[in-house]
């Protein structure tokens, strides 16, 4: 009996956790494999974060084009991010390209997610869904992880609009602040 009390209080904390996020701003880190699907990914994100009156800044500002997302980790790179007002980093990834994936429980931090690298394209030929996982880090540490699946796509054009369509029903309402 305390066990599965124990068991629901944590369920239930990790819910209260998910409607809590209410973001004000967030740092956006794409890890893709490709160059253009990491710009691709920020850009598109930064539009629907700042369409919620969300402050965004993509990596790909902080950063030089080809510079290792570790130095992300630098006192240096974290004081400019601090700041310019961020306290909130959101990393953005495939988890896989089929429907089978849930939602991780590994509690990375944030230098161990930057340190993992992605193999992943934003789309893969012969794939028909595509399944994203979006972690949110404040102070270094996870604080909220999601997954998003789209489904019925073609290429990477698809996808990309699949997403724009789905992020700002399914997730978007219950990250950013009413």
């Amino acid at each position: 009996m305390k066990y599965s009390l124990l068991l629901f209080l944590v369920l239930f904390s990790r819910c209260l956790l998910a409607q809590n996020l209410k973001l004000n701003n967030a740092v956006i880190i794409a890890q893709f494999e490709k160059e253009e699907d990491r710009y691709a990914m920020q850009a598109m994100l930064s539009e629907l974060f700042k369409a919620n009156q969300v402050k965004v800044l993509p990596v790909m500002n902080v950063l030089k084009q080809g510079e290792d997302i570790q130095h992300l980790l630098n006192d240096s790179i974290q004081a400019l991010v601090r700041q310019k007002g961020f306290d909130t980093y959101l990393v953005v990834n495939v988890r896989g390209y089929d429907r089978k994936f849930k939602v991780s429980e590994d509690t990375q931090t944030l230098a161990e997610m930057l340190e993992t690298t992605s193999i992943y394209h934003i789309y893969r030929d012969e794939a028909t869904s595509v399944t994203f996982e979006f972690s949110f880090y404040k102070d270094g540490k996870l604080a909220e992880r999601q997954v998003l699946r789209c489904g019925n796509v073609s290429d990477r054009d698809s996808v990309l609009k699949r997403l724009r369509k789905r992020l700002p029903k399914k997730l978007l309402p219950s990250w950013v602040a009413a």
